[in-house]
């Protein structure tokens, strides 16, 4: 099992930035591809970043290209999500999800891969 922690968000206005810091704990986040979601009020959660086990490859949802970047550090069990330039559309309520994988280079953009999720970090992007 391992369990999720997202932290950082919050009110910021247009053309702000917010890092987002999402821990595991329970087991090593060696073994999982992970990924950041978002879900705003009324719409479908959909993917804004993942990155594979070995962090050689990452994938953005093409609105965030550019101003986000998905990392992660592997000795601190933690994945983050970079979000510069926000725009008042980036508003929702951001969560981080694992899966385990046994392929280094894989990412997963698609939520039914994920088995793991936080709890949520609401993010305000005022204009």
């Amino acid at each position: 099992q391992v369990q999720l922690v997202e932290s950082g968000g919050g009110l910021v206005e247009a053309g702000g930035s917010l890092r987002l810091s999402c821990a595991a704990s329970g087991r090593t986040f060696v073994g999982y591809a992970l990924g950041w979601f978002r879900q705003a009020p009324g719409k479908e959660r959909e993917v804004v970043a993942a990155i594979s086990r070995s962090a050689g490859k990452t994938y953005y949802t093409d609105s965030v290209k550019g101003r986000f970047t998905i990392s992660r550090d592997n000795a601190k069990n933690t994945v983050y999500l970079q979000m510069n330039n926000l725009k008042p559309e980036d508003t929702a309520v951001y969560y981080c999800a694992a899966t385990m994988t046994s392929a280094s280079g894989n990412y997963y953009s698609n939520a039914n891969e994920y088995n793991y999720w936080g709890q949520g970090t609401q993010v305000t992007v005022s204009s």
